[in-house]
């Protein structure tokens, strides 16, 4: 099961340099004018977990493979781009496979880096990108009312279902607010994912700053994160030039060393992981023994066969029960079979909410 963010914004606001930093590779060409990024560069990046470090050590496993989650570098956008300005129609398409949106925003000052709009203004920038999307909502909207008018009004059921919701969409979209804002029920979900809202999909606003405000931030992010803050969404600061720095360094001393001297607890790359998992409604549990200790990504409501799933298909096929143990128990008892004996271990079936941080064994039969 794959999880990724597309990174947006418009161009020199810093989104390839991120991604390379993000991924740790110069797979995205990172220069200092419009479009540089012409195809969508994938990238995966390992996720940062003390605690899968922990269980390995318990377990003497030979392998520790962490979860990873995907970013997207997609090209930059301009005003226009919802009637195909520049590279529009790519943008969109691109960003309709992503499952949540890394909207990178300019929140710095320099001169020798040209602003396509000729100045800084964050708000401005962001509230550029989603009247684009949310103008190629409207006309896909528009469009698919138009093809189920016909056969709504003849009374087909599923049709008129489709059409309301349509209708639903329109009038936000027509008011100003992006799909997300839609009050959804329970029985129109599945038909709200099929329409593939770019505006559907949740935001995290991320404030570029220079270096020496990475820390602590600037006006300009105050109001970006004012602004989230009205929108529901949220917003980080980092500096993409001090993470393409860190990604630099082989060693983890070496980087906590670096981060230190400047003043940071972390790297940017943190704060977007974990705001990224939110984003998406994420949660981590963990597969442990003498190979590997594996950390495993699903939604924070998957039952435990979907959990199962995530390491293969047969396993949700043919699911028997889940063998869990909570990660506190499973290091306070020294791994599985302490937990055993301390009846730590439980056995779980297929009704079960896999938690944050659980250490499951999956019995199946396929």
């Amino acid at each position: 099961m794959g999880f990724n963010c597309g990174i947006v914004g418009l161009p020199n606001v810093g989104k390839s340099t991120l991604f390379n930093a993000l991924t740790a590779t110069a797979a995205a060409q990172a220069a200092n004018f419009p479009f540089c990024t012409i195809e969508p560069n994938v990238g995966r990046v390992a996720i940062p977990d003390a605690r899968l470090n922990r269980l390995a050590e318990v377990a003497g496993s030979g392998k520790i493979i962490p979860a990873q989650l995907e970013f997207v570098d997609i090209a930059g956008l301009v005003k226009g781009a919802s009637q195909g300005e520049g590279l529009g129609n790519q943008f969109l398409a691109n960003i309709r496979e992503t499952h949540a949106i890394v909207h990178v925003l300019r929140c710095f000052e320099n001169d020798d880096i040209t602003h396509v709009e000729g100045s800084v203004d964050p708000v401005r920038d962001a509230d550029t990108v989603e009247t684009e999307l949310m103008l190629a909502d409207l006309e896909s909207v528009e469009r698919q009312l138009k093809s189920i008018e016909k056969k709504a009004k003849s009374g087909d059921k599923d049709a008129k279902v489709q059409f309301e919701l349509l209708g639903k969409v329109k009038d936000a979209l027509d008011d100003g607010l992006p799909a997300r804002t839609v009050d959804v029920a329970e029985d129109e979900e599945k038909n709200f994912k099929m329409l593939q809202l770019l505006t559907a999909k949740p935001v995290l606003y991320v404030c570029n700053v220079n270096e020496e405000e990475a820390a602590t931030g600037n006006d300009l992010t105050t109001k970006v994160a004012q602004m989230a803050k009205e929108k529901g969404a949220e917003s980080v600061v980092i500096s993409a030039n001090i993470e393409a720095e860190i990604a630099q360094l082989e060693s983890d001393e070496e980087k906590a060393e670096f981060l230190d001297t400047i003043g940071l607890e972390e790297p940017g790359l943190n704060k977007i992981i974990r705001a990224g998992f939110d984003l998406l409604g994420l949660h981590t549990y963990f597969t442990v023994g003498p190979k590997e200790a594996r950390a495993w990504t699903i939604r924070r409501v998957a039952k435990a066969p979907e959990a199962a799933g995530a390491i293969h298909t047969d396993f949700e096929k043919g699911f028997i029960r889940a063998e869990v143990i909570a990660f506190d128990d499973y290091i306070a008892c020294k791994g599985e079979q302490g937990a055993k004996e301390s009846g730590k271990m439980r056995q779980e079936g297929k009704d079960y909410v896999v938690h944050e941080g659980d250490v499951i064994l999956f019995r199946f039969n396929v």
